[in-house]
């Protein structure tokens, strides 16, 4: 009888939860995310930098991460593994003009992104040393962008010096997600470390003995139904969700987010392609949701009655 109730409280332990299949609503935001707000909200899962504004000075504390899992939430740290940024704590100042051998060009559409070569042992190293600092912060999880990468270093047009063959680059990209997963949750000891990755899905052709679908706890997916307000061509979508639903399939949830709100308000047409958005997203068993046009994701965005 006690033993039993020794079980019962250890699973009841605010936050502290063995999976993520139970979660029904989530959100995300990279910037300004304040914990108490966070709490407050209503979200299961929230998705959130590992620091207020991205620097190591603002990074937030265990304590501010703890009041995030004692309220209920399960705090997940965004990552990009695919690209480096020049202000993280690990960049370098001389970088900009003698980048190592593993950095690539700048990506045009983010200011301050640069592609990396993500299977060199110089890069996972500073990986490993930002996943010892989340993992510190209390962090349950992480939140991998960039995981398409593969892609990118598999086009031969892509204006760098390397060319990988498609299935070259999405396996080494599969190894490692695989090689992140087994240093948080053997090398670390959390067993239950949260590995999301963030698009990529058509990693999943390469995957032929299924270990990258096996290690992912969950996928979370951008933009499946709505380029901003312009909807996606049916035979994209159907593309993607040929891939994303092999994860649906093994009982993992699927995080869809659509920048489909343009701040107007829950009304008119804005009303009409947000409720097309949900309804479709729920329809295929994804967790919505909704974010501002913007895609800053300086926010929390409450749609009262609709979401959280």
């Amino acid at each position: 009888m006690i033993l039993l109730l020794v079980i019962v409280e250890c699973g009841n332990n605010p936050g502290e939860k063995n999976d993520i299949s139970h979660v029904e609503s989530w959100a995300y935001q990279l910037q300004k995310a304040i914990p108490e707000d966070i709490v407050t909200s209503g979200f299961e899962l929230i998705v959130i930098d590992y620091s207020l504004d991205g620097t190591e000075e603002k990074r937030y504390s265990l304590q501010d991460i703890e009041k995030i899992k004692n309220g209920g939430v399960i705090p997940i740290a965004y990552l990009s593994i695919g690209e480096a940024e020049d202000y993280r704590f690990y960049w370098k100042e001389d970088w900009s003009i003698s980048p190592p051998a593993w950095l690539g060009n700048k990506n045009p559409e983010w200011e301050g992104n640069y592609k990396v070569k993500y299977w060199y042992d110089e890069w996972k190293k500073v990986i490993y040393e930002y996943l010892d600092r989340i993992i510190e912060q209390g962090f349950m999880g992480v939140y991998l962008d960039v995981v398409d990468a593969f892609e990118y270093w598999s086009d031969s047009l892509n204006g760098e010096d390397t060319f990988l063959l498609a299935e070259d680059a999405a396996k080494k990209m599969i190894d490692f997600v695989e090689e992140i997963a087994q240093y948080c949750r053997d090398e670390k000891n959390k067993e239950d470390f949260y590995i999301i990755p963030q698009n990529g899905e058509r990693i999943l052709q390469y995957d032929t003995a299924r270990n990258y679908l096996h290690t992912i706890s969950g996928i979370g997916i951008e933009s499946l139904w709505y380029d901003g307000v312009v909807p996606v061509s049916s035979e994209e979508r159907k593309e993607r969700i040929s891939y994303i639903d092999k994860v649906v399939s093994i009982g993992k949830p699927v995080f869809s987010v659509d920048y489909v709100d343009d701040g107007t308000g829950y009304k008119n047409e804005n009303r009409r392609r947000i409720d097309d958005y949900r309804t479709k997203a729920l329809s295929k068993g994804y967790i919505p949701y909704v974010a501002r046009l913007d895609r800053r994701l300086d926010e929390l965005n409450i749609i009262p009655g609709i979401q959280p």
